[in-house]
C-alpha cells in the first residue's frame, strides 16, 4: 500500500468514526423524543429552528436547509406539523409570492417541553460515545461535543 492509499484509508476511517457519532447522537435523540414528546429528531429540529428566529418564522427554502431537507421534504413535514397545529404559514409583507413559515403558540409549548428531554438524551448520547473508544478521541477533537460541555 502506497502513501497516497493510506491517505485515502485515514480520510475513510474518519469518515466511518464520524458516521458512527451521528448515528449514537440520533438514534438515543430519536428515541427519547419520539417516545416522550411525540416528536422526530428532524420535528424538533425544525420547531428548534424557528423558535431562534425574530418573530419565529422563516422562508420555506431557509427552513429545508435548517433541517437538511429537499425542498420537497420539506413541505412534506411543515403539512404534517401545520396539520398538528405546530406551525403555520403565511405570506411574505415583502413578497407576496414568499411563504414563512411560523411557529404557533402550541408549537413554542411543544418545543419547550421538548427541549429538555433533547437535552439530556444529547449529554447521555454523548456520554455513551465518550465511553467508546472508537469514538472517545473523536469527541475530544470537538470540544463543544465533550458530555461534560454539553
Amino acid at each position: 500500500m502506497g502513501i497516497q492509499d493510506d491517505a485515502v484509508e485515514v480520510r475513510a476511517s474518519g469518515w466511518r468514526r464520524l458516521a458512527a457519532l451521528h448515528a449514537v447522537i440520533e438514534s438515543a435523540l430519536e428515541r427519547e423524543l419520539s417516545t416522550r414528546t411525540g416528536l422526530s429528531v428532524v420535528e424538533y429540529t425544525v420547531l428548534d429552528a424557528l423558535s431562534r428566529q425574530d418573530g419565529w418564522h422563516m422562508r420555506m427554502a431557509q427552513l429545508a436547509r435548517a433541517a437538511a431537507l429537499s425542498p420537497s421534504a420539506a413541505t412534506r413535514l411543515v403539512n404534517r406539523l401545520e396539520s398538528r397545529g405546530l406551525l403555520t404559514r403565511i405570506l411574505c409583507q415583502d413578497d407576496r409570492r414568499g411563504i414563512y413559515t411560523e411557529l404557533t403558540a402550541e408549537g413554542r409549548a411543544v418545543l419547550a417541553d421538548a427541549r429538555p428531554v433533547h437535552d439530556a438524551a444529547l449529554v447521555d448520547a454523548l456520554g455513551e460515545a465518550a465511553a467508546t473508544p472508537e469514538l472517545s478521541g473523536l469527541l475530544e477533537s470537538l470540544p463543544d461535543l465533550s458530555p461534560a460541555r454539553a
